[in-house]
């Protein structure tokens, strides 16, 4: 057993910038199965900076105050999104594969708190994430594989023609 107050758990940030309050749950109680953030998303903010998707996990995200809105697409396209609200109380669950973005919207008034949960485990295989966006070199909105750097930058390669962007 382990148990932990949300408060003691250290902030991580994304290398994107896209949060200023993101506590990972799951490293502090030690998970191996299940992951567990907790958000805390100033208007403008988001929880992962772009629409992805998992192609080896579920996730969930429940938000406790405030209201998020989820961009959600069956395909690695903006222009193939639906846009969700999910307010205070209400969770939302996308398979793997499905593509989605959740954020605060900028002319929001209020923070938005909430959890990020997945599974089957608690750390992402970066090999099975999938983000949308311009490539600069084919000019298209594509799907671009992930990669961690060991400078603990984001490394974006895209699947249609191979270029690499850093972040």
């Amino acid at each position: 057993m382990r148990k932990v107050a949300i408060d003691d758990v250290d902030i991580e940030l994304s290398p994107l910038g896209v949060h200023s309050v993101r506590r990972p749950v799951s490293d502090a109680l030690g998970t191996d199965h299940f992951a567990m953030n907790y958000f805390e998303l100033e208007p403008g903010e988001s929880f992962s900076g772009g629409l992805h998707t998992h192609h080896d996990q579920e996730e969930v995200f429940y938000v406790q105050s405030g209201e998020a809105t989820f961009e959600v697409a069956d395909e690695p396209s903006t222009d193939a999104t639906e846009s969700v609200s999910v307010g205070a109380g209400e969770v939302i669950r996308f398979p793997p594969g499905q593509f989605q973005e959740g954020s605060n919207d900028a002319d929001n008034d209020d923070p938005v708190v909430g959890f990020a949960f997945g599974a089957p485990s608690s750390k992402h295989d970066w090999d099975s994430i999938e983000s949308v966006m311009p490539c600069s070199e084919c000019g298209e909105e594509t799907g671009h594989g992930l990669s961690l750097t060991e400078e603990n930058t984001f490394e974006f390669t895209c699947t249609e023609c191979g270029n690499e962007l850093s972040f």
